[in-house]
């Protein structure tokens, strides 16, 4: 009997601490989830330095996707506009149409570039 009550003791004390830590974890997920809507700029991150900036030029409208982690599903969420070339990795563009999140991906042909806010 001594035992059980140990244990129960020990499990609602665990509970009691674990509760800060869900709250901060759901705080984290919310500002991740930050939409960026038509009109904003944003940056489009790619790591080749030759073959992304061959195949895309200032003004090219580039469809953006989201991948559904669960059923490995992508869907167009949106669009970018090409503006102009920042550095050796980096486009500015300015969202065209829909809703686009961070983590989003803007495609053409085989290249691939992640959406990130414009600081």
């Amino acid at each position: 009997m001594k035992r059980i009550i140990n244990i129960l003791t020990l499990l609602s004390l665990s509970a009691i601490l674990a509760i800060p830590v869900v709250t901060q974890a759901a705080e984290k997920k919310a500002k991740n989830e930050i939409v960026m809507k038509m009109g904003s700029k944003v940056h489009l991150f790619h790591s080749s330095d030759v073959e992304a900036q061959k195949e895309i030029a200032v003004n090219d409208v580039l469809p953006v996707y989201r991948m559904n982690m669960k059923t490995r599903q992508e869907t167009e969420v949106g669009a970018v506009k090409v503006l102009s070339f920042m550095g050796k990795h980096y486009f500015e563009a300015e969202i065209i149409k829909g809703e686009v999140k961070i983590g989003d991906i803007a495609k053409k042909a085989d290249a691939s570039l992640l959406v990130q806010p414009a600081k």
